[in-house]
């Protein structure tokens, strides 16, 4: 029997509840949804040992399938990643509350007074893969943006999504919301996928939240308008005015912190008169940390380097991995981000400020840093608590997307009887 028909029912069940959820949540108080947060914030600390438990369960599978070291580093929690969600949810229950505030005003000769304000988009469907942890930071930013949550997590991670899950739901139950306000679909079946993408009537917009392949499906098949980001080829630039030692240090954290992130460095740029000047061993730094150094035909003369192929230009590797050539100035670093990028986040590394100035300027990333870390590339270190994803697209929400990336906007006009004439 074909199992699809029941995935459509399933799907429309839950995409009705969430409608019907997300109409009571565009008006909840700022107090009741911040108060479902704290509660879910204690019940989840409260029942790690479960989780944890649940996440050996997910490891153990996924170590038993041939997952990679970077897959199985998104999947695994321990009790110091535990806290950090736990944490994320009550920063989040902190910050102000996006809905109802007031974006502009003016006005109008006409005797009219007219305001844009934050509105909650409605529901929100999120497809992601290993992280767990994405079940608890974009249940929680949907709320605080009053949006009702659908959540898709991959079978890898099924164990300890549905812990996290029961741990937001009796945070809505403690706070007298309604618990389809987070809903996380019970089901590996691919199909359910293939469903959300087309949920019209139900899903207002879709956050694919994984590699290339997820976020490409998606993209290409979702009738739902989507928030993505395909790929995190992540640059950093040595500048000629680069300070060596500040360098080395945001260099070999920027790329081996966590290799399987976003925001690990992919490609490192140096300029030829730095190099030519000061050599590189920051190179050599990476090569001694376990990093395999993929360079160009003057870095082969470096220890350890081995050579560049042309598909390691725009490449994310996710691993101890990381591609490094020579470029002639600003100007040539920005010529190829330009080609190989995705913009996502790239780096500038200079004491000069004409220079920082020129590649924050001519480049569109979603993000660009001068001389910090791209690991920094993180809704939580942006102050948003935590984050939904980074979108590289340009309409609506780029960059990490927090919980005010999840509003619109509406106009609130008002008169004393006027009239057109």
């Amino acid at each position: 029997m074909d199992a699809r028909p029941d995935i459509a029912t399933l799907m429309q069940g839950i995409g009705e509840a969430a409608r019907d959820a997300a109409a009571e949540l565009a008006f909840a108080p700022s107090e009741q949804k911040d108060a479902a947060l704290r509660a879910a914030a204690d019940a989840i600390w409260a029942d790690r040992a479960t989780l944890l438990a649940a996440n050996a369960e997910d490891m153990a599978a996924a170590e038993a399938k041939g997952l990679g070291g970077a897959m199985l580093d998104r999947l695994k929690l321990d009790e110091g990643r535990v806290r950090g969600m736990v944490e994320g949810l009550r920063s989040i229950a902190g910050q102000p509350d996006p809905v109802g505030a007031v974006i502009a005003e003016w006005d109008r000769p006409t005797g009219l007074r007219i305001r844009r304000v934050r509105t909650p988009i409605g529901v929100i469907g999120v497809i992601f893969e290993s992280r767990p942890n994405v079940t608890a930071d974009a249940g929680a930013l949907c709320l605080k943006a009053g949006n009702a949550a659908i959540l898709r997590g991959g079978s890898e991670s099924l164990r300890s999504s549905t812990v996290i899950h029961a741990g937001l739901v009796a945070g809505l139950r403690a706070a007298g919301l309604p618990e389809a306000a987070i809903q996380l679909v019970p089901t590996t079946d691919r199909a359910a996928v293939g469903e959300m993408l087309t949920m019209t009537r139900y899903i207002d917009v879709i956050v694919p939240r994984g590699g290339k392949s997820l976020v490409g499906r998606v993209q290409a098949d979702a009738r739902v308008p989507v928030f993505a980001h395909l790929e995190g080829i992540v640059h950093i630039y040595v500048d000629k005015a680069a300070d060596l030692a500040r360098a080395r240090k945001v260099i070999l954290n920027a790329k081996t912190r966590r290799t399987g992130i976003c925001g690990a460095a992919e490609c490192l740029l140096i300029d030829r008169a730095f190099f030519e000047a000061e050599g590189a061993p920051f190179v050599t730094d990476l090569v001694d940390a376990g990093v395999e150094v993929r360079g160009d035909d003057t870095l082969l003369a470096l220890p350890g380097v081995v050579p560049a192929g042309p598909e390691d230009w725009g490449h994310e590797f996710l691993d101890m991995i990381i591609a490094a050539k020579l470029v002639d100035g600003v100007d040539g670093a920005i010529a190829h981000i330009r080609r190989y990028g995705s913009n996502h986040t790239d780096c500038i590394l200079t004491e000069d400020d004409a220079a920082a100035a020129r590649f924050f300027q001519r480049l569109d990333s979603a993000i660009l840093m001068r001389n910090a870390s791209t690991q920094f590339a993180d809704g939580g270190e942006f102050g948003m608590g935590a984050e939904i994803g980074i979108a590289t697209g340009k309409l609506h929400a780029r960059g990490p997307v927090g919980a005010e990336q999840l509003t619109s906007f509406k106009y609130l006009v008002e008169g004393d009887g006027a009239i057109r004439g």
